[in-house]
């Protein structure tokens, strides 16, 4: 199948999915849009659970190696600052506009046009598995992890993110703390009490003075920053218990378990992660699928943001058209050309590499 044809239908699907309501858990209408156009392309196989949907490349064979291909179907909601119909797949100026348009749809319709290239091909060095799933913006449970026991053995991935078809080798983990400072109710008119916000305070200092000594070359120092507190009920009454939240961005420098453990032996507050989920992840500079993307002349660099890659106990490299600035803006949009560029560029990647068992 010729570049133009792929990336003509690849913009009327996006079209497509841009018109689908796809809320994140409510992706039903895009899952079954996106069953029905592979199997109307002769894919074999076509799988759904819940919202997800995954196909296997036509000759695959159990004794190669198995690269992902993924992205997401779902979106945010819209924000209040539109100005256009967040449903209406408007084309103006070289822009495609529309919900989901930049994040993600570009680089899931720029990968499925990837894998309809190699779909039919025989002399494939690995297998290609799609995988389009669901509930990406909420790192909610019944996306990519509901389905990975169901892929079977992988090797490597790419995730479809819009890095302006740049290679995000590293990306930052998510490690939500609800804390407790623990304190002795009393009358505030007299020395009664322990005032657990008092407690808390030491705490909070550390936890924005404290530097972990290693720093990534890629994403920079781990980040933590206070972002809610609660404490007392009235003016009169010293506060028994001060809680606070920590938003920490870990960076592959250390293991979720190593942050966690650190910070547990600095403070004196009840520590409870939300989550042991989003991890960080990297992928080595010499990993074969980064290789190819720096010889076709790509920058590498560590992104700031949290995908489905968190969740992948695989290498994977982030990397898809369009720009993360755009993303969970109003008007969203993507310009055509990157979509073209995407698969060109999807194509020519997975035309170089060589992935080993």
């Amino acid at each position: 199948m010729e570049l133009q044809q792929l990336f003509e239908e690849a913009t009327l699907l996006l079209q497509q999915l841009i018109a689908t309501p796809s809320l994140s858990r409510e992706e039903d209408k895009t899952a079954d849009l996106l069953t029905g156009f592979l199997r109307d392309k002769a894919v074999q196989g076509v799988n759904r659970k819940k919202n997800n949907v995954w196909c296997f490349n036509k000759h695959a064979n159990p004794q190669l190696p198995t690269i992902l291909l993924n992205s997401h179907h779902d979106t945010v909601k819209p924000n209040a600052s539109y100005t256009r119909n967040p449903f209406e797949p408007a084309i103006e100026d070289g822009k495609l506009f529309g919900l989901g348009s930049n994040d993600a749809g570009c680089c899931l319709v720029s990968l499925i046009a990837a894998f309809l290239y190699f779909y039919e091909r025989d002399d494939l060095r690995y297998n290609l598995v799609l995988a389009a799933t669901a509930e990406e913006e909420i790192s909610g449970r019944d996306g990519i992890e509901l389905i990975l026991p169901e892929l079977g053995k992988l090797d490597a991935a790419i995730v479809g993110e819009p890095t302006e078809m740049h290679l995000a080798v590293a990306e930052k983990g998510l490690l939500v703390l609800d804390c407790i400072a623990k304190g002795k109710a009393g009358h505030a008119a007299r020395e009664e009490g322990i005032n657990a916000i008092y407690e808390a305070l030491p705490d909070i200092n550390w936890f924005q003075s404290y530097q972990f000594p290693e720093v990534s070359e890629h994403l920079g120092p781990v980040k933590m920053s206070i972002t809610i507190i609660q404490a007392g009920s009235q003016h009169n009454v010293v506060p028994d218990s001060c809680q606070f939240t920590v938003d920490v961005r870990l960076t592959d420098a250390y293991s979720m378990e190593e942050v966690l453990d650190t910070i547990r032996k600095h403070v004196k507050a009840e520590v409870k992660p939300r989550s042991m989920r989003l991890k960080p992840s990297g992928i080595s500079l010499d990993h074969p699928l980064v290789q190819a993307g720096i010889k076709m002349g790509r920058t590498t660099y560590g992104s700031p943001t949290t995908s489905d890659q968190a969740l992948l106990p695989i290498p994977s490299l982030k990397m898809g058209p369009g720009y993360s600035g755009r993303s969970h803006m109003a008007d969203e949009y993507i310009y055509l050309h990157e979509i073209k560029e995407g698969i060109r560029s999807y194509i020519e990647l997975l035309e170089q590499v060589i992935i080993k068992n």
